[in-house]
């Protein structure tokens, strides 16, 4: 009987990095992402990119406001050559050697073809919208590093049992060594246990190979320094509230953000809309100003005000604009169907996530009897060895599926924790679950 190749470990580790040794440090998975919601570069550019909606929200409530302008000219005149059409009597005729004019103008908008009002909302919507899209992304930030520490946790706690299991096979080629000189076992025999010894050593050093991977990427993400190395603990995965393991997709439509974010893009559309049908529409605003002109040696004119009602209208627009609303219409299609797109996604990634981790839970209770099924197994084999009624292939093979039994529980414990914060992530309840949707 062949013994079974150990390496089983990589499946769900990648890459190869390096960090420097220093003491290990725990920091809890709330705290964690909490850092890595205050120092991620990808939470800076959503919170910049909603910060700037909200100014250009700003920006488009301004535009109701009256428009109050003021220009003035001082002209340097040459000697022109002036002739008057009325009388000017019989003496000379001045000549003015400068112009100065000023004028002040207030322009208040009272109908745009409700352009300015949709023009807000169209804001305020994309404004909302953002929002949505950053809460998004606090939480797939939040859901990487809870598979980080889930990963991180697997691969030390496999480093810990491949140690465990490399003492008693190290203290097996003692043996073996002291019994094959004796001529009690075959040289065959020792072979194989430094073969078993040689790969759980391959083991080990992948498994410390993969861990200093997941943690030179978790200390990368939290932006602590590179040589930090972090130690996590089976306590700081557990923040599970089973009672309350969704079953349906409902709570992920009342609670996506991303999908809210298609929601509110949906409302600017048909904002756009509105606008763009606007343009059919003549533009009134009350207009009033001061002017004064002085024209030295000649006129100074003061105190003339004006005011009275100004009405702009593009005829020509009238015929342009349908294509303009045929593409804004256009648009607003667009964002409703990629909005039912995302409820089918939506629908397939609850429904996945809530058979992942059923299954997470029955292969957790099927890997608990297994490491009980192994373990007295091994006893057995070991006994029968002792005794001259078993060989070494069977001693080993039995040593090999308690470890490997006992590998897979670890994972199979801690896979049940991930595949429960992946369906909260699906149905968007990840935030509310570690009270973090004010951070």
């Amino acid at each position: 009987m062949k013994v079974r190749n150990l390496m089983l470990f990589g499946s769900f580790f990648i890459g190869v990095s390096s960090i420097n040794a220093q003491d290990k440090t725990n920091i809890k998975l709330e705290e964690a992402i909490q850092l890595a919601w205050t120092k991620s570069n990808e939470i800076s550019l959503a919170n910049t990119k909603v910060e700037t909606k909200k100014q250009e929200l700003q920006s488009a409530k301004n535009t109701q406001y009256p428009d109050l302008k003021i220009n003035g000219q001082l002209l340097q005149l040459t000697e022109p050559t002036v002739k008057l059409d009325i009388n000017a009597g019989s003496g000379a005729f001045p000549v003015p050697d400068r112009i100065m004019i000023g004028q002040a103008s207030l322009n208040i908008p009272v109908f745009a073809g409700m352009k300015i009002q949709n023009g807000i909302k169209l804001q305020d919507n994309l404004f909302q919208a953002e929002n949505a899209m950053a809460s998004k992304t606090k939480e797939d930030v939040a859901m990487r590093v809870i598979n980080y520490y889930a990963n991180l946790y697997k691969v030390q706690r496999t480093i810990e049992l491949l140690k465990e299991n490399q003492k008693s096979a190290n203290q097996r080629v003692t043996d073996f060594i002291a019994l094959e000189k004796n001529g009690i076992i075959p040289r065959n025999d020792l072979l194989k246990a430094q073969l078993q010894a040689s790969k759980i050593q391959l083991s080990l050093d992948e498994a410390l190979n993969n861990e200093k991977v997941i943690n030179y990427y978790l200390v990368t993400l939290l932006k602590l320094p590179t040589e930090t190395k972090l130690v996590v603990n089976e306590s700081d995965l557990i923040n599970l509230h089973k009672d309350e393991v969704p079953s349906d997709e409902k709570p992920a439509f009342e609670n996506r953000k991303d999908l809210e974010a298609l929601q509110f893009q949906e409302k600017a559309t048909q904002n756009n809309v509105k606008i763009a049908k606007g343009a059919y529409y003549p533009s009134v605003a009350l207009v009033g100003g001061y002017a004064a002109l002085n024209m030295n040696n000649i006129v100074t004119l003061e105190n003339a005000m004006f005011f009275g009602v100004g009405v702009s209208y593009d005829i020509s627009g009238i015929l342009k604009n349908g294509t303009q609303v045929k593409i804004a219409e256009s648009k607003a299609l667009e964002v409703k169907n990629t909005e039912e797109l995302l409820k089918d996604n939506i629908r397939v990634q609850v429904q996945q996530s809530i058979t992942n981790y059923d299954l997470a839970v029955k292969q957790n209770i099927v890997y608990k009897e297994a490491v009980d099924q192994a373990t007295e197994n091994y006893r057995i084999v070991k006994d029968k060895y002792e005794n001259g009624l078993s060989d070494t292939n069977d001693l080993l093979e039995a040593d090999v599926e308690q470890l490997k039994s006992k590998i897979s529980e670890t994972i199979a414990k801690v896979d049940v924790i991930q595949r429960y914060y992946e369906l909260l992530s699906a149905t968007g309840q990840l935030s509310q679950t570690f009270n973090l949707s004010k951070i």
